[in-house]
């Protein structure tokens, strides 16, 4: 993990731990850097980093402040963290229906580039707290995620792909509204028609290589969302 990460989540954690409110505001940039023991830059990226996550807010010639957290139960639009990391409070779990490598679609090809020959389907149902929460299509590049296999899918891959020094690096998503065919809709158990948000997701590392590419499928009833913007 790059050194900046780190430190952002273990800014994170302590505000936290100390359970600051709105408004609150941090110690000075040279504290934070004793703190910490890492340079001016690194502390500076770890809290743009923050600001980025909607958790911390600047104010120039004034200091950092702590912003409102966010409401439990909501899955972040803007984070690539994870639902693991997003909903810490519930039980998070997997059912993977499918996991093999395969010759990559069309589609994901035109992402990936077509020196990609092969790469990772995986196809899980994600549950929060039993409830089935989402369908989750994913196609992996096999030549920077090298090994997956059921055990891991069960979890979090994010944390996996993290715990292999890779860096994710930012995301686009692309969002609908649609109804849901019979496959789709049995699989959330839900009714064929019902409406879904489905999200399309290319994630990249930090070096600009995309090597995820996803679709999500979320049942209308046990999900939240919310985005925290800066003006």
């Amino acid at each position: 993990m790059l050194k900046y990460l780190e430190i952002a989540d273990k800014m994170e954690a302590w505000i936290i731990e100390k359970d600051l409110s709105q408004g609150e505001k941090l110690p000075k940039l040279a504290e934070l850097m004793e703190l910490y023991g890492v340079s001016k830059s690194t502390i500076v990226k770890a809290l743009e980093r923050l600001e980025n996550r909607g958790l911390i807010y600047q104010v120039q010639g004034s200091g950092v402040f702590v912003r409102r957290p966010k409401r439990a139960d909501y899955v972040n639009l803007i984070d690539n963290n994870g639902f693991t990391a997003d909903l810490p409070t519930h039980k998070m779990a997997s059912k993977v229906l499918t996991l093999r490598k395969i010759k990559p679609p069309k589609k994901v090809q035109a992402v990936f580039g077509s020196e990609q020959t092969e790469v990772y389907e995986i196809r899980r149902l994600r549950y929060i707290d039993a409830d089935v929460l989402c369908l989750e299509e994913s196609y992996f590049r096999t030549d920077i995620i090298m090994y997956l296999n059921e055990q891991i899918a069960q979890g979090s891959i994010f944390n996996y792909v993290r715990e292999l020094g890779i860096a994710i690096g930012f995301s686009d998503k692309y969002l609908t509204v649609k109804k849901l065919d019979q496959k789709t809709a049995d699989l959330l158990g839900v009714k064929t028609g019902d409406p879904a948000l489905t999200i399309n997701e290319i994630y990249y590392l930090t070096s600009g290589e995309p090597f995820d590419y996803s679709t999500t499928t979320y049942h209308y009833e046990n999900s939240k969302f919310f985005i925290q913007s800066n003006a």
